[in-house]
């Protein structure tokens, strides 16, 4: 994912950060982009940025994933931010601010992203990642059979 920034960042000269489309009940998990336009293949110019809106007032399905390749001015929009949502200061409110200072570009990730934010997500992430590693995979794969109640575990 890093690279896929990088590489985003050298085309524009740019802040950039990392999007993914989420199902639309899930927007008020994330910030969310309102994109403004796609520029390139995945690459959006972006109109604004909104913390965890409810369905209803997403603007849009794709969510920023928390990785980031910020121009130093980022540090200044954060220490001027006010506490937002949550009275917490809000990286999405200091993204937003700089956007309207210098462009800020969403890029949508390609590839496989773990969301490990939520207890299942963490669960599906060691699980898929115990499967495939050597040191774990067989007795991993034994323990799941072994304490499976269902059959469909035939797959593993």
């Amino acid at each position: 994912m890093t690279k896929q920034l990088v590489d985003r960042f050298n085309q524009t000269g740019q802040s950039t950060l990392a999007v993914t489309e989420v199902p639309h009940e899930d927007t008020s998990k994330y910030g969310v982009i309102d994109p403004d336009k796609e520029v390139s293949d995945g690459l959006y110019e972006v109109r604004n940025f909104v913390e965890k809106p409810r369905p209803q007032d997403a603007p849009s399905d794709l969510a920023i994933i928390g990785r980031y390749l910020f121009t130093p001015t980022i540090f200044d929009e954060l220490e001027n931010t006010e506490p937002g949502k949550g009275n917490e200061i809000q990286l999405t409110d200091a993204i937003e601010t700089l956007n309207h200072k210098e462009h800020v570009y969403a890029h949508k990730f390609n590839g496989k992203r773990y969301d490990i934010g939520s207890k299942i997500g963490f669960l599906e992430t060691n699980i898929e990642f115990g499967l495939k590693h050597p040191d774990t995979k067989d007795e991993l794969r034994s323990y799941i059979k072994k304490n499976s109640k269902d059959s469909l575990i035939f797959f593993i």
